[in-house]
């Protein structure tokens, strides 16, 4: 999940230029009609749960963000998060009992490279287990390299400032990939590279100067790992998340984007928020609760993606609702209603023709929101600073996304509990002039 601060640094861009493309008069594409029953999911369709590693498996070992977390500088201290370190075999069983087909992890190269040259092999033989554990419990892995966590000595070292960076990152990366190929993961390389240059940035990782150069180096470690894993494993399907930013995506991520693309075997999306007219204020960031939420923009969001790439599968990699401490939020949109109307959504994408292949639901539980553990995102709440015992209880959106698994999406004469937003700009102008509808 994309942190409430970095994405500030963004947010005056991204209104303003939102404000300026609500001006374009370019004329209606006529969407498909809205079907009065909506079909269900193709029986391939991939349901899953994702989760990164240093945001959730506590016991964490000397790493950038273990040194962001101990300077002061962020809201609540690491503590040992939800310690999914000690709890993976039953976090896994609580996903596969809802159905899902994939469970997304990292693999934390600070884990398993404490020092330059050595690998560790109990933080290997950790990641053994958390993969067979998936594998045993009828679900597939998807393994993401590099979740915005580095080692404390390639931060030492001037982190990805260092010429020597894509070296070091390759090297950890292929034995990653030669360990684990054989269970048949989905890969992701970078988890949101934008966002992961805007945090490096925020905490000094890098400095302004260093942003091109880094993203640089990115583009070249995802395009030679993506070779890598290709001829390890010749039919991997690999990708790299992009943070969807509503009426602006393009504009912000589409260079590095670009610089990936000949090397996405399919399109990760992580899609959270949207923004109307009425919404063009510069949000509090830190205060997730309250950014607008729009189930109808993850529908926009694949749509622009689709025409961007076409033939190309998308994924959605990340997807969920934040609530203040568990609380109920102020607009009384519930974690179960929020659940099943995107899913409507993405049941009308399929219906229209856009290839959606997956979508995954962040997080399992809550987790370590990089700085503070008040948004919580998760199906199942952890109270990590009130509760020592650090129980998982569900949320009503545990029994919903059964009852979807189980029936490959919503019924088919559901209808979404929010009507649609007028003029998202999520996918502008073309969610303004041609917007989508919902049967009466």
């Amino acid at each position: 999940m994309p942190s409430p601060s970095g994405r500030r640094i963004l947010a005056t861009v991204a209104l303003t230029a939102a404000a300026l493309l609500t001006t374009s008069t370019s004329p209606a594409l006529a969407r498909p009609p809205a079907p009065e029953q909506l079909a269900p999911m193709p029986a391939e369709f991939l349901w899953g749960v994702a989760a990164s590693g240093f945001q959730s498996e506590g016991d964490a070992p000397d790493s950038n963000w273990r040194r962001y977390a101990e300077s002061g500088s962020t809201e609540d201290p690491y503590l040992n998060s939800v310690d999914f370190r000690h709890r993976f075999r039953s976090d896994i069983a609580l996903a596969a009992e809802l159905g899902v087909r994939v469970y997304r992890v990292g693999i934390e190269w600070a884990r398993v490279q404490p020092r330059p040259g050595i690998w560790d092999e109990e933080g290997l033989a950790f990641y053994d287990e958390v993969v067979d554990a998936i594998v045993a419990a009828g679900m597939r892995p998807m393994l993401t390299l590099d979740h915005w966590v580095y080692p404390g000595w390639a931060a030492d070292r001037g982190g990805w400032r260092d010429s020597e960076m894509v070296a070091n990152w390759l090297s950890n990366a292929r034995r990653v990939v030669d360990r684990f190929a054989d269970a048949d993961p989905l890969w992701v390389s970078f988890n949101e590279p934008t966002m992961y240059l805007v945090n490096e940035l925020r905490h000094g990782g890098i400095g302004p100067a260093d942003l091109p150069v880094m993203a640089e180096r990115i583009a070249q470690a995802h395009n030679s790992i993506y070779d890598y894993i290709h001829t390890v494993q010749p039919h991997a399907k690999v990708t790299s998340n992009v943070a969807y930013i509503p009426a602006v995506d393009d504009a912000i991520s589409g260079t590095l984007l670009d610089r990936m693309a000949p090397r996405l075997d399919y399109i990760g999306i992580d899609y959270y928020y949207g923004v109307s007219p009425t919404d063009l204020r510069v949000p509090d960031f830190d205060q997730l609760w309250t950014m607008p939420l729009q189930a109808e923009g993850i529908y926009y969001a694949l749509d622009h993606y689709a025409r961007r790439f076409p033939g190309k599968p998308l994924y959605i990699i990340e997807n969920g609702i934040p609530t203040e401490n568990g609380l109920p939020r102020a607009d009384g949109y519930t974690r179960a209603d929020s659940l099943r109307d995107t899913v409507y959504w993405l049941q009308r994408a399929v219906a229209d023709g856009i290839p959606v292949i997956g979508y995954n639901y962040w997080s399992l539980t809550d987790n370590y929101e990089w700085g503070s553990y008040t948004p919580r995102f998760g199906l199942y709440t952890v109270d990590v600073l009130t509760d020592p015992t650090l129980t998982r209880r569900p949320t009503d959106a545990v029994a919903a996304y059964r009852q979807i698994t189980a029936a490959n999406g919503v019924t088919p004469d559901y209808r979404p509990t929010r009507p649609v937003a007028v003029c998202s700009l999520v996918d502008a102008p073309r969610s303004c002039t041609d917007p989508v509808t919902v049967p009466r």
